[in-house]
């Protein structure tokens, strides 16, 4: 709507930009569309009557003519210039958008294409050893402190750019970010987790990577990126809500190529 309303509004200054006001010595303007000086007479074309007229010049302001026509033709130049830079703004993020699968999932850009970043199966590991966390099930009942990891020390996908963009596609209407993993042994901890004995409520402790977001499709198709360059080391990009040991992980290794 609002890139409607802008079109239209330069479509009126366009047209109003092909009319001029011709100030006279008193105050007084005519709307023109056009003039120009005769020798001692000033002939327009009178928008009002439809006709071309004449004046005396020394009837004419044509120094604050001049003026205000210049200034009312850079501000619509400026006008035009925002709303052409919008409109190849909107056309470059359909493009990206009509690179990216409807399904959901992560998905990085390289070169001309798109990847998949497989899904990860996340474990929780206790004092009592791991269990392979189901997603979107009952919060399980352990006491004390845990982790939640994945298998193997290093991811099978390696992303050679640290300014690399992500594109993930939600399920639902979630938490999501970068998360910054921890090496332990063979495998890589996504979160620390805290269980409540009690309560039976689990926090988690992600460690969370600054991101810039940018939301592409009413969907739920967002673009992520880290604010400042990744460091080598494992990531994943996730998907999550607070508290429910529902954690989509899909990782990946950040290994910068060497110049």
């Amino acid at each position: 709507m609002g890139k409607f309303v802008l079109l239209l509004a330069a479509l009126a200054a366009g047209a109003w930009a092909a009319n001029l006001k011709l100030y006279m010595s008193d105050g007084s303007y005519q709307i023109v569309r056009e003039y120009k000086v005769e020798s001692d007479r000033v002939r327009f074309y009178s928008v009002e009557r439809s006709d071309w007229e004449e004046v005396p010049t020394s009837l004419v302001d044509l120094k604050r003519t001049e003026s205000e026509a210049k200034t009312r033709e850079a501000e619509i130049a400026k006008d035009t210039k925002i709303l052409t830079e919008e409109d190849a703004e909107q056309r470059a993020i359909q493009k990206e958008v009509m690179r990216i699968p409807q399904n959901p999932g992560a998905y990085w850009i390289d070169g001309a294409d798109t990847k998949i970043i497989k899904q990860a199966e996340p474990v929780v590991h206790t004092d009592k050893g791991r269990e392979w966390l189901k997603v979107l099930s009952p919060v399980p009942v352990f006491k004390g402190k845990g982790w939640l990891e994945l298998q193997g020390a290093h991811s099978q996908t390696v992303i050679p750019n640290p300014n690399q963009e992500f594109y993930l596609q939600l399920t639902q209407t979630e938490r999501f970010g970068l998360v910054k993993l921890r090496p332990r042994g063979e495998f890589r901890v996504v979160e620390d987790l805290a269980f409540m004995p009690v309560t039976k409520e689990v926090d988690e402790q992600p460690e969370l990577v600054d991101i810039l977001t940018l939301q592409l499709t009413p969907e739920g198709l967002y673009k992520i990126w880290s604010k400042d360059p990744l460091p080598d080391g494992e990531y994943a990009v996730v998907e999550y809500t607070d508290g429910k040991m529902n954690m989509q992980v899909w990782d990946f290794r950040v290994k910068a190529a060497k110049k």
